[in-house]
Formats: structure tokens, sequence, C-alpha cells
């Protein structure tokens, strides 16, 4: 038996948009019941029949037809993506690469290179200020971009003003290290990057990644002491069968012995060196020290050996009696407001703690208002030591990696954190989203990817 629903009431709807359940038909003056026999109604060819019923609404149209992520400004294609472009590899250039895009994560930085002007001031040589200028030009192109980037002018300078990474070898650049073009590049913007206008930080580079170090020097044969103060832009983590963890680096780094003449005994002496941070900087950049020259081969060799390293760091065990008693009341800051976010009270001045009041009021300003932690320092391009404090906390946001044996071959890759929190892994010109567990795991003890240099974000406390 062949219902007449069945047979034409998804027709009817069709053509009136009234839905076969609300379909009444009207056949000969009677009403078609719900289980008459379509071939029992003697229906003839012509015949007219009545339908009653209650349409559906029309579905309209869209006002706005669908948009594809394809036709949308490309400025409006990186927001959407939620990370900038790769840089293509012009041949054995990935060390620049991954440079490149860990500095280019700095918005204080940006904002600087934004706003050098084009002319060169007269202190500073052509290639410096030729190279500040293709940084600029280059992290604008990041910034506006989906599709890769190829860094064709900021290499040519690059190689201008440092000949050592034009090296070739049967007609092909040669791999270099990351670090030294990292460090060179800081350099050279530590030059070119500084504001003649007292209202602002002199030296932009310093501010943002100098660490100020005193170091006491003592000599054991002849008691000779003396205390020495040196800016670097980066802390060493010495690696040995002792140092499994970043921390016991950092501390090995930080004695060191040197041979030099002693005026007391005549000649050269021994002298034991240790050093302590005396000022911190936005951020803190740590070099792992995997690779030395093995004489046998005559080539860099590299130390595989794991060590593990923390997405927050603290280095307030490794700062100097003055820097500690600065940074004590934005610690206690810290944790209370951390206390509060547990759900638990802020824990209550003790008597003790009177002394820091003074400290405390400077930290906390005028108001009453509760003051809050924060990863990015007092806004973007703004490095005024009045607006933030800092608390020697710091929170992992660039790991440059390197996997291979030897820094002069191999292959570097940069992770960088996104202001989204998420992390991208930047192969050359193919970004890859990544997990954050997975970052801690780039730590060596294999053939993998290891980290060669971490980048750190101070945890501030804006006023």
């Amino acid at each position: 038996m062949v219902l007449w629903r069945n047979h034409m009431g998804f027709q009817l709807y069709d053509l009136t948009g009234v839905p076969p359940e609300r379909q009444k038909i009207m056949v000969k003056g009677g009403l078609l019941k719900d289980d008459a026999d379509w071939a029992t109604l003697g229906v003839k060819e012509g015949q007219k029949m009545m339908m009653m019923g209650t349409a559906d609404e029309i579905v309209k149209a869209p006002e706005k037809g669908p948009i594809f992520m394809e036709d949308l400004p490309e400025e409006e294609q990186v927001a959407a993506v939620g990370h900038t472009a790769g840089l293509f590899n012009l041949g054995n250039t990935c060390y620049m690469n991954s440079t490149v895009q860990c500095l280019h994560s700095v918005p204080e930085l940006k904002s600087a290179l934004f706003n050098y002007p084009s002319q060169k001031s007269n202190d500073l040589d052509h290639t410096s200020h030729m190279l500040t200028a293709a940084t600029r030009e280059l992290f604008n192109e990041l910034d506006k971009s989906v599709k890769p980037v190829a860094p064709m002018q900021f290499w040519m300078v690059l190689r201008k003003k440092y000949p050592q990474f034009g090296q070739l070898h049967n007609g092909i650049y040669m791999q270099q290290d990351a670090e030294e073009c990292w460090t060179q590049l800081l350099y050279t913007l530590s030059q070119s990057l500084r504001s003649p206008s007292p209202s602002q930080n002199p030296d932009t580079t310093k501010a943002l990644f100098g660490i100020e170090l005193v170091s006491r020097v003592h000599c054991q044969e002849s008691g000779e002491e003396s205390l020495e103060t040196e800016s670097v832009y980066s802390l060493k983590c010495h690696i040995s069968q002792e140092v499994n963890h970043l921390h016991e680096g950092l501390k090995h780094g930080l004695k060191s012995e040197l041979e030099k003449a002693s005026p007391s005994l005549g000649r050269s002496a021994i002298y034991l060196k240790e050093s302590c941070i005396n000022a911190l900087p936005r951020y803190l950049t740590v070099q792992f020290v995997r690779f030395f020259w093995k004489r046998e081969s005559n080539q860099k060799a590299k130390i595989l050996r794991k060590v593990d390293y923390p997405l927050e760091l603290d280095v307030y065990n490794f700062c100097s009696d003055d820097l500690r008693k600065n940074l004590e009341a934005p610690r206690q800051i810290l944790r209370d407001e951390e206390g509060k976010k547990a759900g638990l009270k802020a824990k209550v001045k003790s008597s003790s703690s009177k002394d820091n009041d003074a400290k405390m009021t400077d930290v906390e300003g005028p108001s009453n208002e509760s003051v809050k932690p924060s990863n990015s320092t007092s806004g973007e391009g703004s490095l005024s030591d009045k607006e933030s404090h800092l608390t020697g906390i710091y929170d992992l946001v660039a790991v440059l990696t390197h996997k291979g044996r030897s820094a002069d071959s191999g292959h570097y890759v940069a992770w960088v954190k996104q202001e989204s929190g998420k992390w991208i892994e930047y192969d050359d010109d193919n970004p890859i989203p990544q997990r954050e567990e997975d970052i801690t795991k780039l730590s060596g003890g294999g053939d993998w990817h290891m980290a060669y240099i971490c980048m750190y974000k101070a945890r501030a406390f804006p006023v």
C-alpha cells in the first residue's frame, strides 16, 4: 500500500512550503485520511484538489555572504591565524631565521625599531644603520604577512656588517652559530637604538636585555681581591657531569678561574671570579654552553647532555644582597596575589617587615587597589623603571634549539610563545602550533632538537 503522504506529500512541500504533517487534502468534497491508499483513490489526470495547511517561514538569504580567509586583507589574516609569518631559508640561514623569530617576539624592541629614524645619526657607522633599518623592515613584513617572507635584504646587510656570516664552502654559504648571530645583532642594536631625550631610556637594548654583574675577583695565593662590574646580554649555563638542571648550570656559569698578572707577586697567578646579578633586564637570555673546540677533530663539538629548564625561572638566589633587598617587596606582593588567586588570604605583615613599609608604599602607589602581576612590562615600548617593578621571576617566552652534532652544521629552529599563550614552532618558512608541555622536553639527551638559547620575560608589577 502506498500512502498518499509518501507519494506526493514532499512534492507539495517543495511547491508550497507546507510540511507533509500539516497538509490536509480535499478530494471530491471529502478530507483525505492519513491512511488512504493512493492506488485506490482513482485520481484522474487534470483533476483538481484543494490543499490546506500552514507553511514554514521562508528562510531568508543572509545579508552578507560567507567571508573566506583568503579574501581578508593580509593584516586581518595575520590576526585570524594567531601568529606571524615564517622565513624562507636562503641557504643555511636557519641560524639567522631562528634568531630573528625569537627577537621579533619582543614588543618593546619592535616599538623601538618602529621609532628608529630613517636618517643616520652622526655617531653611528653606515652598516650599523643599514642593519638596524633592515631589522625594522623585516619585523614589519613579518607582522603584516601570513605568507613566508624572504629576508634577502636583511641577510645581505648582515653579511656586510659581519663578514663571517658570508663564509663560503664550495660556493655554498656555510651554516653559522645562532648564538653569535644573536649577540652581534643585539650589539648593533645597542649602538643604534639610543635616545638623545633625557626623558627616555638612553639605551633601549641594555634596558631590555642587559644584565649587570658584580664580580669578586680573588687570588688565593697573594690574597689580592677586587670588585668588578660588567654588563652582559646573557647568562651562561655551563654543562658538566654534575649539571642536570638550568639552576645548577647557571651557578657554575657565575664562577670561573682566570689567569692574569699579579702586581704583588710580579708574575701571573690564578684568580677566582665569583659573580652575582646586580641589575635585571626585562628579558633574560640564557645560553646553554653546548659547543666546545675539539682538538682531535679540529671543529666545534656538541655536548648532548640533557639539562632540564623550567617554564618559570626564579633568579633571586643569583642576585647581589642589594638587589635582593629591592626585590623583597614586589615578591611579597606576588606571593599575596597568588595566595588570593588560590583562595587564601594575603599574609599579614609581621612586625619584622615594618622596615619595608616605605618600599611597599612606593611599589603599591597611593591608591588601595590591589596590584596585579603582569607578564608584560608597563606597556608596549615603555621601559620606564618607575612604571613597573621586577620580581626576579621570569616566564619562558622563546627557545632557540639546535639539532645535530656540530655548531657549523645541523638545523636551528625557534619556538615562540604568542600573545594568546599558544606556542608556535618556526621551522624556517613553516610555522607549526605546539603544546606548552612539549616545550620543556627540548632539554637534550639525544639527536633531537635541544635548547641552545632560552629567553625569559620578567614578571613585573605595574604601579
